[in-house]
């Protein structure tokens, strides 16, 4: 079956590629099936050095995977070769640390306990268009560094992205049978999750329910990274400015399109007029257009049906009461443009409620910081959440109590391969990045030597 490639900024059909039948998607996957054992064989060390020569491909080749990137989905140039150059430090950083992060860990008791860190053998990834090059790369480092071999199961939004993360592990020199991308239907999914050890899947709260009843059903590990409603909490003593000049960076970075964008702003009762208006300003300062251009900040919706969606949820915010301060309408003659919008919003509101994909920021006020608290954990997502406040002391309180993944203060929210990354409640569980998310897809093996004197050990079962 032909699906088409569309470009979100013009509307075009960028090419046409044929879905891969079962049979092919098994192929590959007897593939990587087959290659475990040597690249399990290499070691850490060993496979280290191919992810330092897949940096050096990335690098080279930046300027044309972030135009692929920018074409497929619409992500401005800018931050398109910034993903590109933040997949290439994630192979970089777990190439230098993962023989620490995996090391053998010592036990205690009587006599010789270790603890080992062994690959589980094929992991499936199952990736979203939002970030082509970031979400496959976040995931793939992580799991083949710790010995497994992968098969990218990418979004069909972006079969190119796909195929050229494939070109970029070739090119690297990786032994053929480390990493197989496959465009297929999700109609496949069902037949593979038994075939392989674990599944990793970052997309809806939708999606994650149905691969993890498969996972549960064949008992196989699965991480899940779903959706996001990020609270942006300004505390009363906040730098108004910079709360809103990084507001409007957190809620429109690539077009809005982030399950960690910032998406419900929180703020104290004191400041919320001063922000509401310097937010509007800096959302109509952002330009909006190609975003094959270097000064272009806010670029297309990735597809028809998302801009669809956000007009939907803009249209029922506002006919409940929401009222709408800037922008919030499809703009241009051709492509999935929306004008930034800022909306004056309640905790009942659709926008408070659900994920908005998109670049439009409800805004609600508090009178203490509890409430701010209270209002930001009435979300059913738990992924990011960022806090704004000249108080460390304070920022850190507000911080412990909020229910999410990570959380940032005085920063928008954002990935970092030295730091664990992932979500609580309806935004999935499991971690990626960091010493955690390279431990995800291993045996966490106890390993107990006793003298053969034939000495009984003082624990039982």
């Amino acid at each position: 079956m032909k699906f088409s490639a569309v470009n979100p900024a013009t509307g075009e059909v960028l090419a046409e590629y044929e879905t891969e039948s079962l049979r092919g998607v098994l192929d590959s996957l007897s593939s990587v099936r087959s290659g475990f054992s040597g690249w399990r064989a290499l070691g850490v060390d060993g496979r280290a050095g191919f992810f330092r020569d897949a940096a050096k491909v990335l690098r080279r080749n930046r300027e044309r995977y972030a135009l692929l990137m920018s074409s497929e989905m619409g992500k401005p140039i800018k931050q398109s070769r910034a993903e590109v150059d933040k997949c290439a430090l994630t192979c970089d950083v777990y190439a230098v640390r993962s023989a620490e992060w995996l090391a053998e860990e010592a036990g205690e008791g009587d006599g010789r306990h270790f603890v080992s860190f062994e690959p589980l053998g094929v992991v499936l990834s199952i990736m979203p268009w939002n970030f082509p090059f970031w979400q496959a790369f976040r995931f793939a480092v992580p799991a083949m560094m710790a010995g497994n071999t992968v098969l990218l199961k990418h979004s069909n939004v972006v079969p190119g992205c796909s195929l050229a993360i494939r070109e970029v592990f070739s090119e690297a020199g990786f032994p053929d049978g480390c990493f197989r991308s496959v465009i297929c239907g999700h109609e496949v999914i069902p037949e593979v999750i038994p075939r392989v050890d674990a599944v990793s899947l970052t997309g809806s709260v939708g999606a994650g329910v149905r691969i993890a009843e498969l996972c549960g059903r064949n008992l196989k590990k699965c991480v899940l990274e779903l959706g996001g409603s990020d609270p942006f909490i300004v505390l009363g003593d906040a730098d108004v400015s910079v709360a809103a000049r990084n507001a409007a960076l957190g809620r429109t970075l690539n077009s809005g399109q982030s399950c960690i964008a910032s998406k419900r702003f929180i703020v104290d009762s004191s400041l919320v007029e001063e922000f509401t208006e310097l937010f509007v300003r800096e959302m109509e300062s952002l330009k909006v257009g190609d975003p094959l251009r270097d000064d272009t900040d806010v670029g297309p919706l990735a597809t028809s049906q998302q801009l669809s969606q956000l007009v939907r949820q803009v249209d029922s915010a506002v006919s409940s009461g929401d009222r709408l301060l800037t922008g919030g309408r499809r703009t241009g003659s051709r492509g999935f443009f929306f004008e930034p919008a800022v909306v004056e919003s309640s905790m009942e509101s659709v926008l408070f409620g659900e994920e908005v994909f998109g670049p439009v920021a409800p805004v609600v006020s508090f009178r203490a910081d509890d409430e701010a608290v209270r209002l930001a954990n009435s979300s059913e997502f738990g992924l990011g959440a960022s806090v704004w406040s000249s108080d460390d002391g304070r920022a850190a309180s507000v911080a412990r109590g909020l229910e999410s993944g990570v959380v940032f203060v005085n920063s928008v929210v954002k990935s970092d391969p030295r730091m664990p990354f992932g979500g609580v409640k309806r935004s999935g569980f499991g971690r990626e990045l960091s010493k955690y998310g390279l431990r995800e897809f291993v045996n966490v093996k106890g390993v107990s030597i006793y003298r053969s004197s034939g000495s009984k050990n003082s624990l039982s079962e």
